[in-house]
């Protein structure tokens, strides 16, 4: 199934060594919009969070249909 990211919250709290502060909003902005193929929500979170190296503290998105 594929998902479409339209709002995400990462945790930076971990993050501040590895990332400039101006990022954080590149990170978040890059996600949003983003079409993800995963097998279900949870899926999905583990994916962005695989890809990014970052956890998320909350997530919107849609299911996008073919």
């Amino acid at each position: 199934m594929q998902f479409q990211v339209t709002a995400i919250e990462f945790d930076f709290d971990d993050a501040h060594d590895d990332f400039p502060e101006h990022e954080f909003s590149n990170i978040t902005d890059e996600n949003i919009g983003m079409i993800w193929e995963a097998d279900d929500g949870d899926d999905l979170i583990e994916e962005i969070t695989a890809a990014t190296g970052l956890s998320i503290k909350s997530i919107d998105y849609r299911h996008i249909l073919k």
